[in-house]
């Protein structure tokens, strides 16, 4: 990574974003002298300018600074933005997140998490394990936790962040003296993380989703396959942890030289895990060894991406007990199934209100399962109540029959109009968010369909009575409409 951008001039589009932003503090540790644009202000981009790094407004008027010999674009960020077209124009060099992240990680040793879903809780999880066995890895992930700086055992936390920077070289374990850690997500969003160089990696579940860009499962997996064939050989030190159930295996694996571990709740796994619901104690069994700790956050879903990052952590030499006390006293990611607080109803009673990011079927059902079976909310008299955001439509459409079927542990579920990004301007034209509430009602779910977010407010404070579960969903701004919900109240939330 010195080698690379020591001596860089950087200029950053998108820096505001979860991502881009860890980047950027990376990269700027490393010595380049970075500035960046984002469309807007947040507490992210208030950090950056904090710790030095200049963030300009985004917008038709953006400049490229005349001194900037690089320019890295977020996902999001389009080929005709007057950044790229102004670099495009001097022969100004432009690399994707993606592409400035890979050639981070080939100067450090890389750890990727890769998977449909579970990628940066499972990220989060691991990097937090890491800082408290002593490891003082680099991680970088798509939401923010405020546990990530700081390890999950340090009683303070830290500012909500999406990244960390750790050490240049691996201070303790059996990896010592190498390059230091970098822990980032794989996202397979138009083959991203065909980009990264992992050293070692993990792959979870691999279901159908971008089929805008895939057209089909089976290209999905080829994807993931062609990630597994960037982990070295074993005789280099390269592994693989991947699902023993789901993942497809057979293929992805096909030919690897990488030393390759299952990981389920499969006997059969080399890392075997078990979960008690009530408890939510987690146990993973591995040769003659068992560890053991309890998750805070619910669910089958964060079990196994607890024991993902046990396994990696334990991988990487990672003191098994210390994982285990990290990951005790992991809280969890922000919009990722949060509390957010309870609203006063006006008998005195409560409804609690989560906000999720979960926008695909199976982690829309996965969430939802959980939540109902930690809240219990039918016995306090309630109903869970979900406002789903769905996150584009070209994803609505293709899977509209899997989420149809997502939303069996709802009640009640309210569809504001489906969230538009990245999309072609005719998909608009080819679903609805009406669409999706008729599929709810033909299965017997009670769904409506409205907007704008300030209209699903006021219905919900018609509609929810104590003891009720609200849970908003969805990788776009519906988060606005939980916080507008407990804002509304008198008062501020507790």
């Amino acid at each position: 990574m010195k080698r690379t951008f020591a001596a860089t001039r950087p200029y950053m589009v998108g820096i505001g974003g979860c991502g881009m932003s860890g980047l950027a503090r990376l990269l700027a540790s490393s010595g380049a002298s970075i500035i960046g644009c984002d469309a807007a202000r947040s507490d992210l981009t208030q950090s950056l300018e904090t710790h030095g790094i200049r963030v300009q407004d985004d917008g038709p008027d953006a400049r490229l600074p005349e001194d900037r010999d690089l320019v890295i674009i977020s996902a999001a960020v389009r080929p005709d933005h007057p950044i790229v077209l102004a670099a495009n124009e001097r022969g100004t060099r432009v690399l994707t997140y993606a592409e400035a992240l890979g050639r981070a990680m080939s100067g450090l040793t890389g750890v990727a998490v890769a998977g449909t879903h579970g990628k940066s809780t499972t990220t989060a999880m691991l990097g937090c394990a890491l800082t408290d066995a002593g490891l003082d890895p680099s991680v970088i992930v798509g939401a923010t936790c405020s546990q990530l700086s700081l390890g999950s055992t340090t009683p303070s936390r830290g500012e909500p962040v999406g990244f960390r920077v750790g050490a240049s070289t691996i201070p303790t374990g059996p990896l010592q003296g190498r390059p230091g850690l970098l822990v980032a997500e794989a996202c397979e969003f138009n083959r991203s993380f065909h980009n990264l160089h992992p050293h070692i990696a993990s792959i979870g579940t691999v279901e159908a989703d971008h089929l805008d860009i895939y057209g089909s499962l089976d290209a999905v997996i080829e994807a993931f396959a062609g990630f597994a064939r960037l982990i070295p050989p074993a005789a280099d030190g390269g592994r693989l942890l991947i699902a023993h159930d789901g993942a497809h295996r057979g293929v992805i694996t096909a030919g690897l030289d990488c030393q390759i571990e299952t990981i389920g709740f499969n006997p059969a796994a080399d890392w075997h895990i078990s979960f008690d619901t009530h408890t939510r104690t987690v146990r993973l069994r591995h040769a003659d060894q068992c560890l053991s700790w309890v998750n805070s956050m619910p669910g089958e879903h964060n079990a196994v991406n607890a024991a993902t990052a046990a396994a990696l952590a334990t991988m990487l030499g990672a003191d098994p007990q210390r994982v285990a006390q990290s990951l005790s006293a992991f809280r969890g990611l922000d919009r990722r199934m949060q509390l957010l607080g309870q609203r006063r109803t006006p008998d005195g009673g409560t409804v609690r209100v989560y906000d999720d990011y979960g926008h695909h079927p199976t982690e829309i059902d996965a969430t939802l399962r959980a939540l109902r079976q930690f809240e219990c909310p039918e016995k306090r008299g309630g109903r869970l109540i979900c406002v789903f955001q769905p996150h584009q439509h070209s994803r609505t459409r293709f899977l509209m029959e899997e989420f149809a079927t997502s939303f069996e542990n709802a009640d009640i579920v309210i569809v504001p109009q489906i969230y538009f990004v990245r999309d072609h301007q005719n998909e608009k034209e080819k679903v609805s968010s009406a669409d999706l509430v008729d599929r709810l009602r033909s299965r017997g779910v009670r769904a409506m369909h409205l907007h704008p977010f300030g209209a699903i407010v006021e219905q919900l404070e018609n509609l929810c009575r104590s003891g009720d579960l609200l849970v908003v969903m969805g990788a776009g701004p519906v988060w606005k409409v939980a916080r507008g919900f407990l804002d509304a109240e008198t008062g501020s939330p507790t």
